[in-house]
C-alpha cells in the first residue's frame, strides 16, 4: 500500500461517514422523508466511484471502501440503525449496490494498465446512480401511465426518465473518462462509440429496471449496463 492509497482510504471513509451523517441531520432537522434522504445517500455514494478511481494507485486497495460497505450496510440495514438510509420495510438495496460496485471494480479496474476499464465500471454505476434516482422521482411526481411486469409496477414517465438520465450520465463518463484521472491509461473512445454504447446500455438497463423486483435493480442495472457497454465497445472496435 502506498501513501496515496492510504490517503484514498481515509478520504473515502470520511466521505462516506459524512454523507450518511448529513443525510441523517437533514432528515431530523428539516423533516424530509426517508425516501428523499435515501436518494441523497444513493446518488452521493454512486458518484464516489469517480473519486475512488481518481484517488488510488492500486486498484486492489481501491476496492476496499465499497467492499467494506457490503458488510457495514448489511449491519445498518439488518438492525435499522439509520432511518435516513433504511425504512422499516426497506430491502437490502444498499448492500446490493455496494456489492455490485465491488464486482465491477474487481473485473474491470486495472490501475496503471492500458487495459484499464475502470471507466466502464463508473459508467455502469452511473446508470443506477442517476437513472434509478430520477426514475423514482419523475415516476412518483408525474407518473400517470402505469404498467406491470411480473411483480414490478412502473410508469412510462419514470422509465423514460430512467433511459434519458442513465444514457446521458453513461455517455458523459464514456466520452470524458478514458484518458482522464479516472482512467489515465485508457484510450479515448470518441463521440460516436460513446454515444452508441451509452444509449444501448441505457435501453437494456431501462428494461432491467422495469422487470427487477424491488431492490434487485441495484444488482441488475449496473451489471447489465457494464456488460452491455463492454460488449458494444468490443464490437465497435
Amino acid at each position: 500500500m502506498t501513501s496515496r492509497d492510504l490517503i484514498g482510504l481515509i478520504i473515502s471513509f470520511v466521505y462516506a461517514t459524512s454523507l450518511i451523517l448529513v443525510a441523517e441531520v437533514i432528515r431530523r432537522r428539516r423533516g424530509y422523508s426517508q425516501e428523499f434522504t435515501r436518494k441523497i445517500v444513493h446518488v452521493g455514494a454512486g458518484m464516489w466511484v469517480l473519486g475512488v478511481l481518481s484517488l488510488f494507485e492500486n486498484w486492489y486497495i481501491g476496492i476496499i471502501p465499497f467492499a467494506s460497505f457490503i458488510f457495514i450496510n448489511y449491519i445498518v440495514w439488518r438492525y435499522k440503525l439509520l432511518e435516513a438510509v433504511d425504512a422499516p420495510d426497506s430491502t437490502p438495496g444498499t448492500v446490493y449496490f455496494a456489492l455490485t460496485i465491488t464486482i465491477l471494480f474487481a473485473f474491470l479496474w486495472r490501475t496503471g494498465s492500458p487495459n484499464d476499464l475502470g471507466y466502464i465500471a463508473a459508467a455502469g454505476t452511473m446508470a443506477m446512480t442517476w437513472g434509478d434516482a430520477l426514475a423514482a422521482i419523475i415516476g412518483k411526481v408525474w407518473g400517470r401511465h402505469k404498467y406491470t411486469v411480473g411483480t414490478s409496477t412502473r410508469s412510462l414517465e419514470g422509465s423514460l426518465a430512467m433511459f434519458l438520465a442513465s444514457g446521458t450520465a453513461m455517455f458523459l463518463v464514456l466520452l470524458l473518462g478514458p484518458g482522464s484521472s479516472i482512467s489515465p491509461h485508457a484510450a479515448p473512445l470518441g463521440l460516436g462509440v460513446s454515444l452508441i454504447a451509452a444509449f444501448a446500455a441505457a435501453l437494456i438497463a431501462t428494461g432491467a429496471e422495469a422487470v427487477s423486483p424491488h431492490g434487485m435493480d441495484n444488482i441488475s442495472v449496473p451489471l447489465i449496463s457494464g456488460l452491455t457497454i463492454f460488449v458494444t465497445i468490443t464490437a465497435l472496435g
